[in-house]
């Protein structure tokens, strides 16, 4: 597809970032993004929060505020009652609300898979944004959430967690990002990207390639959800974990003293996942999982 092209347009599609950003005026700027997924939980409330959360991750990951949404709802009517349909509106008004935002409104289709998630404007800072072409040698690598939802997801799907196991995962992905992006404002983050469908890896790969550096990833350092070594023992992958890996292979070096589990782990596709916060300086509270350093441009997995 053509890249669209203007004076105020601040980040577009070249660089795979998270969202859009279209400058408005010296210090304001328009972030703009979409999402929207399957079913990952059973329970509709949550469904809609964590798709709700995960939309308004990518203005977070731009260091910018939401501002308003408009629900994107493929729901068949018939196929459950209208109160669970109703949960998953909720749970998403409920999400956005708290992030401090409003919910305009929205469109619905009919669909036979669910699917539900938002469109998203908020507001940024061009001065101050986050921007995954500003990676620099030196910078550490900080994560604001645990990794593994994709393979609690499948293990979910499976009754293959505990109860106990699942809700912490689902804790997570309801959580928004908003405190993770304030504190990256806070120790002058210029660089970042939320952790998504990507994975990790995937996502640290398209910072690497926009800021034309080498990037290495210290698996001992990964917060993961209790239980995911087990998990994946188990077998519960996600088919979107080998097109990660697909998607870098010719970038990435895994040295073969890492553990399979967190290989895995690495490519596991994330749902409402933390913000990766790039800095040369320290991030109290948030684990370092990696450090940007001279070299060809690329992923190392130590």
């Amino acid at each position: 597809m053509p890249l669209s092209s203007h004076p105020n347009l601040l980040v577009g599609l070249e660089n795979r970032d998270d969202a859009g950003v279209f400058r408005l005026s010296e210090d304001q700027a328009l972030v703009q993004t979409v999402d929207f997924f399957t079913p990952i939980v059973d329970d509709p409330y949550a469904y809609g929060a964590i798709a709700a959360a995960n939309a308004l991750s990518d203005v977070y990951a731009m260091g910018g505020k939401p501002l308003t949404v408009l629900n994107i709802a493929c729901f068949d009517p018939e196929a459950a009652p209208a109160e669970v349909w109703a949960q998953v509106l909720l749970g998403a008004y409920d999400k956005t609300t708290e992030a401090g935002a409003l919910v305009l409104g929205g469109h619905s289709v009919i669909d036979d898979e669910p699917k539900f998630g938002m469109s998203v404007t908020g507001m940024v800072n061009p001065n101050h944004m986050f921007a995954n072409t500003n990676a620099k040698v030196g910078d550490r690598v900080y994560l604001t959430k645990s990794l593994g939802t994709g393979i609690v997801s499948t293990a979910i799907k499976f009754e293959g967690c505990s109860p106990e196991q699942a809700q912490i995962a689902i804790n997570s992905m309801m959580m928004l990002n908003r405190e993770a992006c304030e504190i990256g404002l806070k120790h002058g983050v210029r660089c970042a990207t939320d952790i998504t469908g990507f994975g990790l890896v995937g996502h640290l790969y398209n910072v690497a390639r926009a800021s034309d550096v080498s990037i290495e990833i210290d698996t001992s350092a990964l917060p993961v959800f209790p239980g995911i070594e087990e998990m994946v023992a188990n077998g519960f992958l996600t088919g979107g974990s080998a097109k990660n890996r697909a998607f870098v292979s010719e970038a990435c070096v895994i040295e073969p003293s890492v553990p399979n589990w967190l290989i895995q782990v690495c490519f596991d596709p994330q749902s409402s996942g933390g913000l990766a916060l790039f800095t040369n300086g320290e991030i109290e509270g948030y684990p370092c999982i990696g450090r940007v350093v001279d070299g060809p441009l690329g992923l190392r997995i130590l």
